[in-house]
């Protein structure tokens, strides 16, 4: 099993704009030095808590002081960009990363996203379609371009000039593009299954009951099998909420006390699931009652803290319920206390990571 590194960060609302990205970033660099293999982060734009309003803009910041930990989109939110705009962003993007970058897409979830611009009533899942399809003609052809679709029509005929360069956007470093992972959010997901048609990677989100999250593994299967493609666990990423600490008291009490930045984090997830209608991400069996649907009962079932010895045993028990999959993702929270946020990620890697190998024989 290799290590990566997922966030989507969720800040108090009151922290300072400048700490809260300067400590995300050090996040990530601290994941390179300890051997995490690649790293993602979310965007939104109309969210406080959720302050990465542009997730390639973030990446970009991190291309000079990193050189091996491969960075990804965690996700692009399709439906609310131009496919153009994305093409050409991505392309520079892999070229400033020297060919480490992971292009994770999906169609978005913040509904306060989808109205500020202006598709919360649209099919979102069909102008994702569309947007990526788009992205990839356009790495696909030379101009003139002239693609047409629902949402978007792109075409450069009229003012191309190819011997100036003019009207031709960029190639990415990575040929025939970069690596493109789907993040998955519900259960039984249809998107893992045409995703893995496509050859695309999943990621099951940190965010989903293991019951939910072992449902996605017949999605991949389903779709390599639909096209011919190699089934292989390795190509599966699994995000976790963790929390390691030096004993499993500590660990107990930053994980889960009333102040806990894990605490919350799913404090405010809960509530926006809740109020989006998707409730049975948190549920443990579809027929469970709202009313069990707990901010007590999610962290109880979606952290996992304790000493190395015990997130290791815990993450075990995961795999095993869940089954086999290639790479971990440490999900990311704020440093409430920046001391226990990078001891935790040490502990991981230098601890957790080596007694899970080699309980499984890797």
């Amino acid at each position: 099993m290799k290590l990566g590194f997922f966030t989507m960060p969720i800040h108090p609302l009151n922290k300072d704009w400048q700490l809260s990205l300067r400590e995300d970033r050090e996040a990530f660099m601290l994941a390179e030095d300890l051997g995490f293999v690649e790293g993602y982060v979310g965007e939104h734009v109309t969210d406080l808590a959720e302050n990465i309003t542009s997730s390639m803009m973030f990446l970009a910041s991190l291309a000079g002081v990193t050189s091996r930990i491969r960075l990804g989109t965690g996700t692009l939110n399709m439906p609310n960009q131009h496919p153009a705009m994305v093409a050409a962003q991505a392309a520079m993007l892999d070229h400033m990363l020297n060919g480490r970058f992971i292009m994770g897409i999906s169609p978005g979830g913040l509904l306060s996203d989808a109205e500020v611009f202006g598709n919360l009533d649209q099919d979102r899942n069909a102008m994702f379609l569309e947007a990526i399809n788009h992205v990839l003609a356009i790495w696909e052809r030379d101009p003139p371009y002239n693609i047409e679709g629902k949402y978007w029509n792109i075409k450069i005929e009229r003012h191309l000039m190819p011997e100036l360069g003019q009207g031709i956007i960029g190639k990415p470093l990575q040929k025939p593009h970069p690596p493109i992972v789907v993040m998955a959010t519900a259960p039984f997901s249809k998107g893992i299954a045409e995703a893995a048609a496509r050859g695309w990677g999943p990621v099951s989100a940190n965010f989903l009951m293991p019951v939910w999250v072992k449902s996605h593994w017949g999605k991949y299967v389903e779709g390599c099998e639909r096209v011919g493609r190699t089934v292989d666990a390795a190509n599966w990423r699994v995000a976790k909420t963790i929390f390691v600490a030096d004993d499993d008291k500590t660990a107990k009490d930053y994980a889960t006390g009333p102040h806990s930045p894990y605490r919350f984090y799913f404090e405010q997830l809960l509530t926006k699931i809740k109020k989006a209608g998707r409730l049975e991400i948190f549920k443990t069996h579809r027929d469970q009652p709202d009313d069990e649907v707990t901010l007590d009962a999610v962290c109880d079932k979606l952290i996992t803290y304790g000493s190395p010895e015990k997130v290791a045993d815990e993450l075990l028990a995961f795999r095993e319920t869940v089954g086999d999959f290639g790479t971990l993702l440490y999900a990311g929270q704020d440093w409430k206390d920046p001391t226990f946020g990078r001891r935790s990620m040490v502990l991981l890697a230098e601890k957790v990571l080596p007694k899970i190998n080699a309980a499984i024989g890797r």
